[in-house]
């Protein structure tokens, strides 16, 4: 007779990603249901709405900590990559116009749905009297390109009450245009810039390290950021805009389980493994409503789930989490254009749709670093002419909506690159077909694989 010992390896649902975060969703609901409940509001927390808000903020933090180096040292890293992938102006060239056709057909479809839903109509509602709108425009844009300092950086000082308050920001869009350009010349200076991007490798390494330790404590983020979010706003600021929560939903889900899943089939993959592959990432974007604070893990499962050689993903994931936005760029501004019009009883032109769906595929880039959704909408409403009172209208619902914008955003960063990888014939179809150990941080012998220096030719 055998007298092994009993296994004690614990229950999948204790060392699984996904279902502790599953777990901690539902409690951050009961948690602030009754905190909600209980008397805790937005600008008079109780002692557990307090709790809750203090976990969610202190887990965002962590999340922000690292994002000025994260990107600068990823996209110097990856544009050093690009240089062991043959044809790689091609494989960033695809990258873009596969930006472009998907942001294109989730703005359409964002659209079909503001006139078949009719969000905005008998809403009853009114725009906050205070309320004062800033105006979006290209110029501003474009002259937001250029950095006004090596990191981006900005400071803004408030004075209430006789105290002065400084708070730092910082623009991940100029950080882009530096890291670029830092990233080239690199490349142009050659040997002598080796030891550079040999430190800019290893201290991409170890970022990414912090932020995967980060990461894996999300499921205690989850509980507070979701347990705030039902405290502070409650299931009464959904029904006021109800129609308008249900449209940006249903478009969100139309993209994600119907566009995107046709597009994953018609280049000969599995759906399921997609999903599977990519659903870690899709869940931490829920829950922390940060493409950049989820770019670490984003980046690990294109890789190490759906099989993108990693010299292509450490270039088209850390671009796609600044400028791929199909939930924040596409569904949102055009469901909630429609519904702006709407409530102010203003009839839309064709020529407005075309201009809709113009700046939501050129101007995504325009919610890279900043309030996201917010600016891309005031600069769409901006350039139809629409009243901008219609920005602090739907700011009740948008950290709700914000949830399900993010968690779409994640799945086309790693979507694009899967499929471009996919035609270029550089996809691992063992690694993408492989069966998921559910648990995208294990340290298994795909890491090693994955990370092959060798050059993949791109056809």
């Amino acid at each position: 007779m055998s007298n092994s010992a009993p296994s004690s390896k614990l229950p999948k649902w204790m060392t699984s990603f996904g279902p502790q975060i599953i777990a901690a969703l539902i409690v951050g609901l009961v948690l602030g249901l009754i905190a909600k409940y209980t008397g805790s509001t937005a600008e008079e927390p109780n002692g557990l709405g307090r709790f809750l808000s203090i976990i969610g903020s202190s887990y965002v933090s962590l999340l922000r900590t690292a994002v000025i180096p994260l990107i600068f040292f990823a996209v110097v890293a990856s544009i050093a990559n690009l240089s062991k992938v043959t044809n790689a102006a091609r494989l960033a060239w695809q990258t873009l116009l596969w930006f472009a056709i998907t942001a294109l057909v989730s703005v359409t479809i964002g659209m079909l749905l503001g006139v078949v839903f009719q969000p905005g109509a008998n809403t009853g509602q009114s725009a906050p009297a205070d309320y004062e709108g800033k105006t979006g425009d290209w110029l501003g844009f474009l002259t937001g390109l250029v950095p006004s300092n090596f990191l981006g950086l900005g400071a803004s000082t408030t004075i209430a009450d006789g105290a002065a308050t400084t708070s730092v920001s910082f623009n991940v869009l100029q950080i882009l245009v530096v890291a670029i350009a830092v990233g080239v010349a690199a490349l142009k200076v050659g040997k002598a810039a080796e030891p550079f991007l040999t430190f800019s490798a290893s201290a991409l390494a170890i970022i990414q390290k912090v932020l995967w330790w980060i990461i894996r404590v999300a499921p205690i983020g989850t509980v507070g950021l979701i347990g705030n979010a039902v405290a502070t706003y409650g299931w009464d600021t959904i029904g006021a805009l109800g129609k308008f929560t249900v449209a940006i939903y249903v478009g969100l889900a139309l993209v994600l389980f119907a566009f995107y899943p046709i597009l994953v089939r018609s280049h000969g993959l599995s759906v399921k493994q997609y999903f599977s592959g990519v659903w870690p990432a899709v869940q931490l974007g829920f829950v922390s409503r940060s493409s950049i604070g989820t770019l670490p893990l984003t980046q690990r499962v294109t890789e190490r789930n759906l099989g993108v050689p990693s010299g292509y993903a450490s270039f088209a994931v850390p671009l796609g989490a600044t400028t791929k936005m199909d939930g924040c760029a596409s569904i949102y501004p055009a469901v909630a254009s429609v519904f702006v019009a709407q409530f102010f009883n203003i009839d839309l032109s064709f020529t407005d749709y075309i201009l809709i769906a113009i700046v939501s595929v050129l101007g995504s880039a325009a919610t890279a670093g900043t309030t996201g959704a917010v600016v891309m909408l005031t600069l769409t409403l901006s350039t139809l002419g629409l009243p901008l009172a219609g920005v602090g209208l739907l700011m009740a619902v948008d950290p709700i909506i914000d949830m399900g914008r993010t968690a779409l955003n994640v799945a086309g960063q790693a979507l694009v690159p899967t499929i471009v990888a996919k035609r270029g014939g550089i996809l691992d179809l063992e690694m993408y077909n492989a069966a998921r150990n559910g648990n995208p941080f294990a340290e298994d012998s795909f890491s090693d694989n994955n990370t092959n220096a060798e050059p993949v030719a791109a056809k």
